[in-house]
């Protein structure tokens, strides 16, 4: 099968999302060694993770998206002809374009916010558009790579006519 090329390889999203779960690996295995040998947990392991979990899934998504392996309903999209999943596959991909470049307007001015309103973590005291200046970015490559795959199938259904 012929892979497409890309500009951005989608190595780039999947370390990151490989970092993401190697340092949550090592952070719950940290946390719960401490806490078996001494009844005390870290009260900052909840945040970092939670931060790591949300930059892995974003990442993933956004290689998943680049290789054109997000969630459809086969159902409708293996009952017809060539050109129809073509058609679906444009129409899906700019429907997710679309709605993570609107989530990702939406997590830049939840950034903005924590940044004027000065919003610090509860576990670490840092501030919260540190764990949260990773969404917006994430998203708009999400709607990027996706616009890539809409453009690519959209091409294919201009190349069989």
């Amino acid at each position: 099968m012929n892979t497409p090329r890309r500009r951005v390889p989608v190595a780039l999203e999947e370390g990151l999302a490989v970092a993401c779960m190697a340092l949550l690996l090592a952070i719950t295995l940290l946390n719960v060694l401490t806490r078996y040998f001494t009844d005390q947990s870290f009260a900052w392991s909840e945040e970092i993770s939670v931060f790591l979990m949300v930059v892995m899934t974003l990442a993933g998504a956004s290689a998943a998206t680049a290789r054109d392996r997000h969630i459809r309903i086969e159902y409708f999209y293996d009952r017809g002809g060539e050109l129809r999943r073509r058609r679906l596959k444009v129409f899906g991909a700019c429907i997710v374009a679309l709605l993570f470049a609107g989530l990702a307007l939406l997590f830049g001015r939840v950034v903005a916010d924590e940044i004027r309103f000065e919003e610090t973590s509860m576990g670490l005291g840092m501030p919260r558009w540190w764990f949260t200046a990773f969404s917006p970015l994430l998203c708009v490559a999400i709607a990027l790579r996706s616009a890539g795959v809409a453009w690519a199938a959209a091409r294919q259904i201009d190349d069989a006519r």
